[in-house]
C-alpha cells in the first residue's frame, strides 16, 4: 500500500508538465515510472483514455476539455495540483501520463473526491442506483450542510440536425439532488423541495425573496438557502418528508 501511495505521489506530482521530460532532476521519477508502469496500471489506472471522433461537435468535458490542475483524494490523501478533467458523459475521472503525454483514467472506485480548477467540488456518493445517469457516482457538492445539495452534469450525444462535418454534438445536462444519510431525493420544482425538507410555504419564500433568488432562474442557489432553512428550523434534520 505505501509503494502504490508513494508511486502515485510521484506520477501526480509529474505527471502535469509536459516539461518533466526536459527536467534532468525528474528523469529519476520517469525511470521509476517506466519500472513500476504495470504496476500502477494494474491498481490504480483504469486505462488509456480515447479522445472522441473528430465529426463529434463539441466535447464530453465538464466545463473544458483542457487540462486544468486539481485535488485528487485518494485512499484518504489529498494530492494537489493534479492535471484533471472530468468526462461528464461517462461519469470518468481523466489524467496525464507523463512519459508518453496520453490522457489516462483513474479507476473510479479509487477516487472519494476531486476539485476541478475552477473550484468545483465532486464526490463520489453511493446509491441512487435508480437514476439512471448515476454512472459511477460523481455528484458535484453545490451545499455542504446536514441536507447536501448536489448536481449531477451529464452529456449525451444527439445526431446533428443539420447536415455538415458533424454527425454529432455533445448535448449538456443538469439535475439536482438533497441528500441526507445515505439518502437521494431528485428535486426540480419549488413545492417539491419545501415539502421534502418540510418547509412552510410563506417561510421558504421570504428567504428566497429576501436574497432575491427566483427559483426557476437561481435553482442552484434557491435549492442551498431552502436545505439551510430546513436543518436550521428542525435543529437537527430527522429526514425527507413525503
Amino acid at each position: 500500500m505505501l509503494k502504490i501511495t508513494f508511486f502515485l505521489s510521484v506520477l501526480l506530482i509529474f505527471g502535469g508538465a509536459a516539461q518533466a521530460q526536459d527536467n534532468p532532476e525528474s528523469e529519476s521519477y520517469l525511470t521509476l515510472y517506466q519500472e513500476q508502469l504495470p504496476f500502477f496500471q494494474e491498481l490504480i489506472s483504469g486505462g488509456l483514455y480515447a479522445d472522441s471522433p473528430r465529426n463529434f461537435d463539441g466535447h464530453p468535458f465538464y466545463l473544458s476539455r483542457t487540462f486544468g490542475n486539481g485535488t485528487l483524494r485518494i485512499n484518504e490523501v489529498d494530492y494537489q495540483d493534479v492535471p484533471l478533467l472530468y468526462d461528464s458523459q461517462a461519469d470518468w475521472v481523466v489524467t496525464f501520463q507523463p512519459i508518453h503525454k496520453q490522457k489516462i483514467l483513474i479507476k473510479s472506485e479509487k477516487v472519494a473526491r476531486f476539485v476541478l480548477s475552477d473550484g468545483s467540488e465532486f464526490r463520489n456518493f453511493p446509491g441512487n442506483k435508480s437514476y439512471v445517469h448515476h454512472g459511477n457516482g460523481f455528484y458535484r457538492i453545490l451545499g455542504d450542510g446536514e441536507v447536501k445539495v448536489l448536481a449531477k452534469y451529464y452529456k449525451e450525444l444527439k445526431p446533428v440536425k443539420q447536415l455538415g462535418a458533424y454527425t454529432k454534438e455533445f448535448v449538456a445536462y443538469e439535475n439536482f439532488f438533497y441528500w441526507h444519510a445515505g439518502n437521494f431525493e431528485a428535486v426540480s420544482r419549488k413545492s417539491q423541495a419545501i415539502s421534502l425538507l418540510g418547509l412552510e410555504k410563506k417561510e421558504a419564500n421570504q428567504a428566497l425573496k429576501a436574497r432575491r433568488l427566483v427559483f426557476k432562474r437561481d435553482m442552484p442557489q434557491a435549492l442551498v438557502v431552502l436545505a439551510g432553512l430546513g436543518a436550521s428550523d428542525q435543529g437537527t434534520f430527522n429526514g425527507f418528508s413525503k
